[in-house]
């Protein structure tokens, strides 16, 4: 094999795959790298959840106390309208 043999990108990436296919502490090294790259995209998205069931209790809160103050600005505009105006 020449070196431009050994420096192709193709061959590389065999021999790469080839070690880790074979090398015992390479395995080792790739799964201990996937649990903890699936732990943490578990994490994230628990705290993507968390925030968006924040989010969504904000709204709601602050709907429901909109609502509250237009029924009571409405109750006032009813009481308003039905109390006579004294007359002049």
């Amino acid at each position: 094999m020449d070196l431009d043999d050994v420096l192709d990108p193709k061959v590389a990436v065999a021999v790469a795959v080839t070690a880790v296919v074979t090398s015992p502490p390479v395995r080792k090294a790739v799964r201990r790298g996937a649990v903890y790259g699936l732990a943490g995209l578990m994490m994230a998205g628990d705290r993507l959840s968390q925030m968006a069931s924040s989010v969504a209790e904000g709204a709601r809160n602050a709907s429901h106390s909109a609502r509250e103050a237009a029924d009571q600005a409405a109750q006032s505009v009813r009481q308003s309208q039905a109390e006579p105006t004294p007359a002049e």
